[in-house]
């Protein structure tokens, strides 16, 4: 791997503003991927006490994935061009009403309903797209894939807490009061977006000369498309929420057929959010050093190297306890060196929208990894196919990113070159 720039550009201090936008971020992540990935614990739950097959309740998950990857480059966009504040409080209400309807879903219709269409719309406006690109926008170009990933590991502290808070709140009190505390939670982060928009301030001293050549999403997006760069990026990122989606959801459940203790597998995925907050820490740094597409690519092979042992050696908890460990380190590092690497190539001035659009293929593999492990379940009564199904996209994800150009692009005439 290159290094990209000098250790000291990369590790000079962020700015008193850069910093407390990163730190905003990590908060508005800690709460909403904390919650979200609270969700393979209610699958056993809603089975057992409403009669609900397990397809369904994945197919309820699953969907919010695919309406997050949907509307992302719409939330993108709004905050682009709108700023966070009114995006991320119009999200935190989607996501409390969505949890709040899933706490008392009769059917499988309002399950999806609210776990899906709402708590996928809610995620959109209060997520990567959202989030990481008001930490873009604020950073330096040798700060920006560190300021990114602190942030994504700040996220990480939720599944920390809130997935044991989440366990221990349903085994007291139930599935209803769980999701209701989560909900109330969600709707803390409502008016944080005014703190994210410190970076729209930041940017106003060159507001005049931006008006004097505005900028076109459209021919940005047209650019984009034929990029070829940025369409192995799009596609490799489908393998990530794949991954993430099929681990998240159904690891607890796969855990159970192996006959391990009940506990373990909201133990295994906090250990994977502890983990994580390294990890995406680390990522973010060695972004910072060598070229992003490099990292991304032997990050996939590691993961896939990790899925295999996993499966091949017996499964003990301490198996259990390495590989959440193993995963941790790699979970989330791979969204601040996408959105690090389009903010590269593209710039940052469309980040939210160019990275919603990638997101989307992100989304479409959680949806997928999420519902096939359900689906193939519920089908053969094993996870064997869906385990094989990971290990083999992480390969061809590691073999679309190592051959990305980086270079930054020229942009479409009448348009500046954004840093």
């Amino acid at each position: 791997m290159s290094p990209t720039h000098t250790v000291s550009q990369a590790s000079s201090p962020l700015s008193r503003n850069a910093l407390v936008v990163v730190i905003t971020a990590g908060l508005v992540l800690s709460v909403v991927m904390g919650i979200r990935q609270t969700f393979g614990l209610f699958i056993n739950p809603f089975s057992y006490d409403r009669g609900l097959p397990v397809t369904i309740i994945a197919f309820a998950i699953a969907m919010h994935n695919l309406v997050w990857g949907f509307a992302q480059p719409f939330a993108g966009a709004a905050a682009d061009r709108y700023g966070a504040t009114p995006v991320v409080a119009f999200g935190a209400a989607s996501f409390a009403g969505g949890l709040a309807l899933a706490a008392v879903a009769p059917s499988g219709l309002l399950l999806v309903l609210g776990l899906g269409v709402l708590v996928g719309i809610g995620i959109s406006c209060t997520s990567f797209g959202v989030v990481l690109a008001a930490v873009g926008r604020v950073a330096t170009p040798q700060q920006r894939s560190m300021a990114m990933g602190i942030a994504s590991a700040g996220g990480s502290l939720g599944q920390v807490l809130l997935v044991p808070l989440a366990q221990t709140v349903r085994e007291g009190a139930g599935v209803s009061v769980s999701l209701f505390v989560l909900a109330a939670l969600t709707l803390l982060i409502a008016p944080t977006g005014m703190l994210l928009d410190r970076s729209r301030r930041k940017d106003a001293t060159s507001s005049a000369l931006q008006a004097s050549a505005p900028s076109s999403l459209k021919d940005v997006l047209a650019l984009a498309a034929r990029h070829r760069g940025y369409r192995l990026l799009t596609i490799g990122f489908f393998t990530c929420g794949f991954q993430l989606a099929f681990i998240g959801t159904h690891l607890p459940g796969y855990l159970l057929l192996c006959h391990m203790p009940l506990g373990l597998g909201a133990t295994a995925l906090a250990l994977i959010g502890l983990f994580n907050m390294a990890g995406s820490w680390a990522c973010g740094w060695l972004g910072g050093r060598f070229r992003q597409q490099y990292v991304l690519g032997w990050l996939y092979l590691i993961r896939s190297g990790a899925i295999v042992a996993f499966l091949l050696l017996p499964t003990t908890t301490s198996s259990v306890v390495i590989f959440a460990a193993v995963m941790g380190l790699t979970w989330l590092g791979t969204v601040p060196l996408t959105s690090g690497l389009v903010a590269k190539v593209f710039g940052t001035r469309h980040l939210g929208t160019l990275f919603g659009v990638c997101f989307l293929s992100h989304q479409i593999g959680s949806f997928l990894g999420a519902w096939l492990g359900g689906f193939m379940f519920d089908l053969t009564g094993s996870y064997t196919l869906v385990w094989g199904a990971t290990v083999a996209a992480g390969l061809l994800a590691a073999l679309l990113h190592f051959p990305i150009d980086d270079k930054v692009v020229d942009l479409p005439a009448g348009q500046l070159q954004p840093t």
